[in-house]
């Protein structure tokens, strides 16, 4: 097997669809198909099983999967490794984040921070379990995401608390209304990411259940891009965190909620025990600068 094998097939387990996980592939469904039929034939043992429904991984499919994972993780750590005794006396610093956390400032952060010359920085786009992983096996030294997890081997802060903001078609029944969920809840609702899980889609989702609201899911979609342009197109409605609202995206409008309280955390997780960096805490320092930036620069924005 080749690193290039376990990567592809890695990428199908996660997607479950051979048509999503050849996009991310930039490749076609057809020869796709026919690379994990030849490691299939290589280990000897089918590794999906394939339905009306989709795809489905076998005991080992699941088991590959788990094995690659740490693999292609340890990898990864290891080229880490080697960039860090190259002697360029710069700073390697790999941070990990969901998407929905500092949509816009973290790259921009990175593309400063290279600018300056002050330190090699890697962005990686993973959830909070898998950033969980990637700390443990040194593929990250950092993490954003959403989800709090009890780890013994990680620590996790709350940075903030980032208020949910709802997005709706323009001309919406609620766009010049402080809806509630209640108000919410009478339209299709739109959830992402619709995996790996967990996720915000399950914060959402539990927002609603634990009021006792029943919702009518319409769609799940992996990409808030995606998520948006059902919006736009009045498929129905989605929540968003605050931020989210900087997207340049017509066709949409963002309403603050009657209940302040109704926030999604956002959490920096690290190895227990690793003391923080200067550049560490100078890049934590920025991002809440940044949110709080945001905050006041649409203090007024109440519909």
């Amino acid at each position: 097997m080749e690193l290039r094998q376990l990567r592809t097939f890695c990428i199908v387990a996660e997607e479950l669809n051979l048509t999503r996980a050849a996009e991310r592939l930039h490749i076609t469904q057809p020869p796709l198909s026919r690379k994990i039929k030849s490691l299939e034939n290589e280990l000897g043992s089918n590794l999906f099983v394939r339905s009306s429904q989709g795809l489905a991984l076998t005991a080992t499919g699941h088991l590959l999967y788990e094995q690659a994972c740490q693999l292609l993780d340890k990898v990864e750590a290891t080229k880490m490794a080697i960039r860090r005794l190259e002697g360029h006396n710069k700073p390697l610093l790999s941070i990990g984040f969901v998407p929905s956390v500092f949509y816009d400032q973290l790259p921009m952060l990175a593309r400063d921070l290279r600018r300056k010359d002050e330190v090699e920085l890697t962005l990686a786009e993973l959830t909070t379990v898998q950033q969980v992983q990637a700390l443990k096996t040194g593929r990250i030294d950092i993490g954003f995401g959403r989800l709090r997890i009890d780890d013994p081997e990680i620590e996790q802060e709350l940075l903030f608390d980032e208020p949910l903001l709802a997005a709706l078609p323009e001309g919406h029944f609620l766009e010049k209304k402080t809806p509630s969920l209640e108000d919410l809840a009478r339209f299709p609702l739109i959830l992402f990411p619709a995996k790996p899980r967990p996720s915000l889609a399950d914060m959402v989702q539990g927002l609603f259940h634990r009021r006792g609201i029943k919702i009518q899911i319409v769609q799940e979609t992996n990409e808030l891009q995606t998520a948006l342009g059902l919006v736009s197109s009045g498929l129905g409605i989605t929540l968003v965190p605050e931020q989210v609202q900087n997207v340049q995206r017509t066709g949409i409008s963002y309403v603050r909620l009657a209940d302040n309280s109704i926030t999604t955390p956002v959490i920096c997780s690290r190895r227990k025990g690793e003391a923080k960096s200067a550049l560490v805490q100078e890049i934590i320092t920025a991002l809440i600068h940044h949110r709080y930036t945001i905050k006041n620069r649409v203090g007024n924005f109440d519909n």
